[in-house]
């Protein structure tokens, strides 16, 4: 066999070998974060889990929770970027993102696309109106059964699939890209409600200081196929990083223990009744 031609035999092997090595190197990215000495993580535009300060500092429960964990796992920097809701998982998937963490709940659906670390909190839904209620609404149910009324919740939030099971109408939806819009919608008429998680509704009204808005504080949990919708918030990457999440896992469950996890949930309107408890991230995904 002359040299040219066992060369020509050669080249598909090395290739293959090539690729092997490659696609390894991108699945270990926690490796790569230590040694490039920073992770960029994707977080959802959504108070309190992840935004800007009037300093322009990105913080939130996330962010902070997510410096403390990669600090501790030999990653120096976090470098945070806001998105759409909307983008998380298809920027993750793209390798726009290493991991992707704000307001992003655990369900069976998002566990065939990411892979969830266990949950840093849990959490209910909220509601809000127009001072005095005018026209009743105190759960999603009720927002069904007055037909007409439109409720403003952010593109591709959870909120949608729980007011759909409830029986509101897509009509009734008024579907903004993030809480400020929402807050908005209230504030103009284009909405006769808004709903997000309890910390990030009240955080919302909070800074928008409007009187003519008000809490539901009679909210009715919604009810879906016999479950409570409670939701688990998580931090998720890719499916292939098993290490990076077992890693992550380890570390929040020291936080966990110590109290510090609590600690920096309290800084941003948690309290001690949504902490996760022993819930993890395999029985959420049905496993």
């Amino acid at each position: 066999m002359n040299k040219a031609l066992a060369c020509l035999m050669l080249l598909p092997m090395l290739a293959v070998a090539a690729c092997g090595k490659s696609g390894t190197e991108q699945q270990d990215t926690l490796a790569k974060a230590k040694e490039q000495g920073y992770i960029t993580v994707g977080f959802a535009n959504e108070q309190p889990y992840a935004y800007k300060d009037e300093t322009g500092k990105l913080t939130g429960e996330a962010v902070e929770i997510a410096k403390v964990i990669m600090e501790r796992l030999g990653i120096d920097e976090v470098r945070g970027e806001l998105t759409e809701f909307t983008s998380l998982i298809a920027g993750l998937q793209a390798e726009r993102f290493d991991a992707i963490t704000a307001g992003m709940f655990v369900n069976e659906n998002r566990c065939k696309a990411v892979l969830f670390a266990n949950p840093e909190y849990s959490i209910g839904e909220a509601l809000a109106v127009k001072a005095g209620n005018p026209l009743g609404l105190t759960s999603y149910q009720s927002i069904a059964d007055n037909g007409e009324a439109k409720v403003a919740v952010m593109a591709g939030a959870v909120e949608i699939d729980y007011l759909k099971a409830m029986g509101v109408k897509e009509k009734q939806l008024l579907q903004v890209p993030d809480q400020d819009a929402a807050v908005s919608a209230l504030q103009s008429g284009r909405a006769d409600a808004m709903t997000m998680t309890g910390p990030a509704l009240q955080s919302r009204l909070e800074t928008a200081g409007d009187s003519s808005l008000e809490r539901v504080e009679n909210f009715e949990q919604p009810i879906v196929d016999g479950k409570d919708v409670t939701g688990y918030g998580a931090t998720a990457f890719r499916l292939a990083d098993t290490a990076f999440q077992e890693a992550y896992n380890a570390e929040l469950e020291k936080m966990k223990e110590s109290g510090e996890l609590l600690t920096i949930l309290q800084q941003f309107g948690f309290t001690e009744q949504e902490l996760p408890q022993d819930v993890t991230a395999e029985q959420l995904c049905g496993g």
